[in-house]
């Protein structure tokens, strides 16, 4: 017997937020130094790098208005879905104009739909939630983001590998227990699945500590424009599956026409996240 009213949550259909920020150049030296690349052009004025938005408009609740998981208690902006997990699924970005670091900035978000689904690991609920990033009062990032609610399952192991073709740029990254505490830190991050091994294994059912979906997504990102050479106009990026603490990834690439296709693998070759970005 499903526990899911759909029609309850859809109730949460065309709920809007609207938050204001300032994008910190300090904050974002703070990033490339968790990500161990150069500092010196990220100074006032210099572009946001790609998915880096997601360093700010952060939420400061206190204790007592988080979750078991270190999330936002459910319900508020967000539809009160009654599965345990919460994950990031995926997303579609359309960069309109870039963002000058230092710049004050608007975000105007709004939840645009709710489904239900019966996946190989039980039931599912999507919501998505459109963003939109505007600066000097023009929408500079068009952001459809795709929240999955779900049961706490361990990782399908059997589940199928995607067929991808051989890639054509590839780099090996190990992120480490402080990588994941800086990024949460960076972007306020309390879900306990970055840092909780015991969380992680008897609540969620995670072998260790999850790696950032979100972090993953920026890694492809800014590859996709350092291959490139220019800024990524569209990226629409799905996790496939989870991504543990010391697993060796590989991030790839291979031109697609005028895209990149883009996805991180696992050491057995799984697929973790995969991307595509147009320019």
């Amino acid at each position: 017997m499903s526990t899911i009213d759909l029609q309850h949550l859809r109730q949460w259909i065309g709920k809007t937020h609207v938050d204001h920020d300032v994008l910190s150049s300090r904050h974002a030296r703070l990033m490339a130094a968790t990500l161990g690349i150069p500092q010196s052009d990220l100074v006032s004025g210099h572009p946001l790098p790609p998915l880096w938005h997601w360093l700010y408009f952060l939420d400061g609740l206190a204790p007592e208005e988080l979750g078991r998981d270190g999330h936002p208690a459910r319900g508020g902006f967000l539809p009160p879905v009654p599965l345990p997990n919460r994950m990031w699924a995926g997303g579609q970005l359309e960069f309109k104009k870039a963002l000058p670091l230092d710049g004050s900035v608007e975000k105007r978000s709004s939840i645009v739909s709710i489904e239900h689904k019966q996946g190989r690991s039980g039931e599912l609920v999507f919501v998505t939630v459109l963003h939109e990033i505007l600066h000097a009062g023009e929408v500079a990032i068009s952001e459809h983001h795709d929240i999955v609610y779900k049961e706490a399952t361990p990782v399908d192991s059997n589940k199928p590998f995607a067929a991808m073709p051989q890639a054509t740029h590839s780099y090996e990254w190990l992120p480490t227990s402080t990588t994941l505490f800086r990024y949460s830190a960076l972007t306020f991050n309390g879900h306990r699945i970055h840092y909780d091994a015991d969380y992680c294994r008897e609540v969620e059912h995670y072998a260790s500590q999850v790696i950032h979906g979100p972090l993953n997504a920026t890694l492809l990102a800014g590859y996709a424009e350092r291959i490139a050479g220019k800024p990524v106009k569209l990226f629409n990026y799905r996790g496939v599956r989870p991504a543990l603490l010391g697993a060796t990834l590989t991030l790839n690439a291979v031109h697609e026409g005028g895209d990149l296709l883009l996805w991180v693998s696992l050491p057995d070759g799984a697929v973790s996240m995969q991307a595509r970005a147009s320019f």
